[in-house]
């Protein structure tokens, strides 16, 4: 069964690409940004909070995402693609504990590298079209910030695994695609 992480700064196309991974492996796409995203259009008290934090640009806390993410690997039966989590070293630590706890393991971490100038002209035009206000020269400024610090080093976790697939995420989305997928087919079980 695939356990895939796909990996980059904000606006690397993680979204795209993985549109184009589940539709390909027959994965549940998990998205942890989605997910948040609900919660605040569900305008629930978790949500309330959670939009704060987005706004600002600053990250959700571990307890609130590892809860979401240990209920879908429960509920999962056919392989998961994790979009937006790991976002540190430590949550790449709990995420192995839960995959192990569900009787599994990570296949691979697919990492999207983009040159920063392209991240943040994709995240002013995601702006533009979205509406998004997580999505603005601020926070972009922030979001890139506090992947640098804390999220880059998850890489370096996989890579000490032998798991991290690093791909040119700047060009064409099918050629991007065919990189991840020959990357992923490499490391089936």
């Amino acid at each position: 069964m695939l356990n895939i992480v796909i990996f980059g700064a904000p606006g690397a196309g993680k979204g795209t690409q993985s549109d184009l991974i589940v539709e390909r492996y027959h994965l549940n796409h998990i998205s942890t940004g989605e997910l948040l995203r609900k919660e605040i259009a569900d305008q629930t008290e978790l949500g309330k909070r959670i939009k704060g934090i987005m706004d600002s640009g600053s990250l959700v806390s571990d307890d609130i995402v590892v809860e979401m993410i240990d209920k879908a690997i429960a509920n999962d039966t056919q392989g998961i693609l994790f979009d937006g989590f790991p976002r540190n070293v430590a949550q790449a630590e709990i995420l192995d504990r839960l995959l192990e706890k569900h009787g599994r393991r990570l296949t691979c971490m697919v990492s999207l590298d983009v040159p920063r100038e392209e991240l943040v002209r994709r995240m002013l035009e995601r702006a533009k079209i979205s509406g998004r206000s997580d999505d603005n020269e601020e926070t972009i400024k922030n979001r890139l910030k506090e992947y640098e610090a804390k999220t880059l080093p998850v890489a370096d976790y996989y890579e000490s695994k032998g798991l991290h697939a690093k791909v040119n995420g700047f060009g064409k989305v099918e050629d991007i695609f065919e990189a991840i997928a020959k990357e992923i087919d490499s490391r089936r079980e």
